[in-house]
């Protein structure tokens, strides 16, 4: 009998949270032990609730009662720790249903990460967790913490001397190590944390509830997750969009690659979309930043935190400012790669820098000299007059030195307290690398401090991104019919491009012929110059055989192509299967595109749009995301692209229909999700994006099918 469903995500994670009363199976004297820990945990940090270690020898147990069983303890703990051998766990989860716990948190090894007969004990434990409704958080995890009511369910090393302060950051990772690295070192820097959760193998609870569970907790403002994967696309994607409508920013630290799975070669989409890509565009979909550093996690989501979601930067400008032209160029270099804007200050902020400090230069970046710090009232003069530009930006002080010298460092800390409480709206910040408690003194005026330029520079960018997070539209979602496909659609391009047709996409007049004459004939019908294609299912790149002759202009020179062409493809690829020969109009002018979908193995169809022709896999301009797509959402993965000054008319070009092939992605996304039970992969290429309207046009398709659907040789 299969187990029940998985339940919603962050459904039931309170009682690892909000236990009244916790159980410690496997509990031990050895507080070195993984069994003794968490009740010395618990004890040393004042958690108010019951504690009630378990053993079969009973006695007791750091000072405690010991029970022989979980059936034998005053009252039903909402929360049983699990430190018991792998061969003991099942047993052990059982009694726990039986007594009516409501969490199970295993951190024992040696389950599905040991092998087999380890897979089948947790397969067991979810069986049972699930038949009665109880939340099974691990195996082989740390587990999690409330820090605000002490509630330790976890022998974390990082524990040891201290708890952390309760505030604002929620911790969730799939690696208990960097996850409770990532709690120590927001400890360590002064910020507060609210809850941690490590989820270990994710037999039940996984990354995603662990997501929803913080989104929900009102503690919570901001979410850090540290990510090796996704096993339930639905789940993370749901956990996610309740994060964004709770306006709870994510920071995500994903780490690894995972496997493609089956990768179609027979298409240029599958070589292009990567799962990496994959997991970037749903972030992106989700507003959540990715950051791609253990010192970027801490650093944006330490800045993001002491500003919270309602001081995140409106606008990517900035406004610069230091002591030295020589450091002022080197954060506009790094702030413009970043991606950031340095708009220019005002005439009137400009004469007001001027009078504070005659010899500044008053653009921006602002060259303020050693003058601007010789009092705190000429810095606060100056500071003022920047916070009170008309552009919004934000402000990015560098102190390279300052700090470490104490008149210097006073001076400083007089100002920026000053002007936090008259501009407490505007966004400052500042780059420093010390010394520690000069830097927690402005943490704690609410003004973040990064260690260096680029760490300013990526931090701002992300800071940004984060700060659009109210603003996105609600993800796309496929809600139409879902068929089987014409399996006839995988024989060539012919019947591929047949049926996009039907879903609304423009293809050209064609036809298959089986004779140099029909070829004639059909080539008159179509209107010369023409073009010939080999039509087969097994010859996916036909350029690579012989197989296209272009721009043929009269009757001598079909016929001469389609003998060509035959006998390239019988020489050169003997065992295909050919249909005959596709006659097209040569179609001019516009620009090439490639738009396709493949199949990733957790998010399923996702569609790509990129520069290219038959150099796709060279240039590998593309974006991706997962089906389906809008077109306000494919209009904004082709203008990401980086030759899109192509299609919007650089160098004298007449701007392409941009919107036409913005809606054709679309309707390829929508025709993925109505057939993803049988087609793998969709190539078009090329699209032909004609001149602002007039449309486009697919001039090749290659469809791929799913393994169940795969025509026997």
């Amino acid at each position: 009998m299969p187990a029940p469903l998985q339940q919603a995500p962050g459904a039931g994670l309170d009682a690892f949270f909000e236990a009244d009363a916790v159980a410690v199976v496997g509990a031990s004297d050895d507080v070195t032990k993984i069994g003794g820990r968490p009740v010395q945990l618990l004890r040393k940090y004042g958690y108010a609730g019951a504690v009630y270690p378990v053993n079969p020898k009973g006695g007791t147990i750091q000072g405690l009662p010991g029970y022989a069983s979980v059936l034998d303890t005053p009252t039903a703990p909402a929360l049983a720790i699990l430190a018991v051998p792998a061969p003991a766990a099942l047993q052990a989860v059982r009694d726990c249903a039986e007594r009516g716990v409501r969490g199970v948190i295993v951190l024992s090894a040696g389950f599905a990460e040991a092998g087999p007969e380890g897979a089948a004990l947790q397969a067991g434990m979810v069986r049972v967790a699930r038949e009665h409704g109880m939340r099974l958080l691990g195996p082989n995890c740390l587990g999690a913490v409330n820090v605000a009511n002490s509630l330790v369910g976890s022998f974390s090393i990082a524990l040891e001397q201290s708890m952390p302060p309760a505030g604002q950051a929620g911790i969730v990772s799939q690696s208990g190590n960097i996850g409770s690295l990532t709690m120590r070192n927001m400890a360590s820097r002064g910020l507060g944390v609210s809850r941690f959760i490590a989820t270990g193998n994710e037999a039940d609870v996984d990354v995603a509830d662990g997501i929803a569970a913080l989104a929900q907790d009102d503690a919570t403002r901001i979410i850090l997750c540290c990510m090796e994967t996704c096993r339930h696309a639905g789940r993370l994607a749901a956990a996610l969009e309740m994060a964004r409508a709770r306006n709870k920013p994510v920071i995500v630290l994903k780490i690894g690659a995972t496997e493609q799975g089956q990768a179609a070669a027979a298409s240029h989409t599958g070589a292009l979309t990567g799962s990496d890509a994959v997991f970037d565009a749903v972030f992106r979909r989700h507003g959540v930043l990715r950051v791609r550093s253990f010192e970027e996690l801490l650093d944006v989501g330490h800045a993001a935190a002491l500003l919270g979601p309602e001081r995140l930067p409106a606008t990517d400008g900035v406004t610069l400012v230091a002591a030295s032209g020589g450091f002022g160029i080197m954060m506009a270099d790094a702030m413009v790669q970043a991606g950031m804007t340095l708009p220019p200050l005002a005439e009137a902020t400009r004469a007001l820098i001027r009078e504070a400090v005659p010899t500044a230069g008053t653009h921006n970046p602002v060259d303020a000299s050693a003058q601007m710090s010789a009092r705190p009232d000429i810095l606060l003069k100056m500071l003022s007059a920047l916070q009170g530009d008309a552009s919004g930006s934000t402000l990015v002080l560098l102190l390279a030195l300052s700090l470490y010298n104490p008149r210097l460092r006073g001076v400083y800390l007089e100002a920026l307290s000053k002007i936090r409480a008259s501009h407490p709206d505007r966004l400052l910040v500042i780059i420093s690398q010390g010394p520690p408690d000069a830097v927690a003194e402005i943490n704690a005026l609410g003004i973040p401090v990064f260690p260096s330029i680029p760490a300013a520079a990526t931090g701002m960018a992300g800071l940004v991104r984060l700060g659009q997070l109210a603003a996105l539209p609600p993800a796309a979602a496929y809600s139409g019919p879902v068929d089987a496909v014409d399996p006839a659609v995988f024989r060539n391009e012919f019947h591929a491009k047949k049926a996009l047709a039907t879903a609304g996409i423009s293809v050209p007049r064609e036809e298959v012929v089986a004779s140099a004459d029909e070829a004639v004939r059909s080539a008159r019908a179509t209107g010369y110059p023409v073009v010939l294609k080999i039509a087969s299912e097994d010859i996916a790149h036909k350029t690579e055989i012989g197989g296209v002759a272009l721009d043929l202009a009269d009757d001598e020179a079909v016929r001469q192509a389609y003998g060509r062409l035959m006998d390239n493809a019988r020489t050169r690829a003997p065992a295909a299967r050919l249909d005959g020969v596709l006659v097209a109009p040569m179609v001019r002018g516009g620009v090439e595109l490639i738009a396709g979908v493949s199949r990733d193995p957790v998010f399923g169809p996702v569609v790509m749009v990129g520069f290219g022709g038959i150099y796709a896999e060279i240039l590998k301009d593309v974006a991706v995301q997962v089906a389906p797509v809008s077109e306000e959402e494919a209009l904004h993965m082709i203008r990401g692209l980086r030759m899109f000054p192509l299609l919007d008319g650089a160098r004298g070009r007449p701007k392409a229909d941009v919107a036409a092939a913005a809606r054709t992605v679309a309707r390829l996304s929508e025709f993925a999700c109505r057939h993803a039970a049988d087609v793998a992969e969709i190539d078009m290429n090329p699209i032909l994006v004609r001149p602002e309207g007039e449309g486009v046009l697919v001039l090749d398709a290659l469809m791929v099918p799913t393994p169940r659907n795969t025509p026997a040789p």
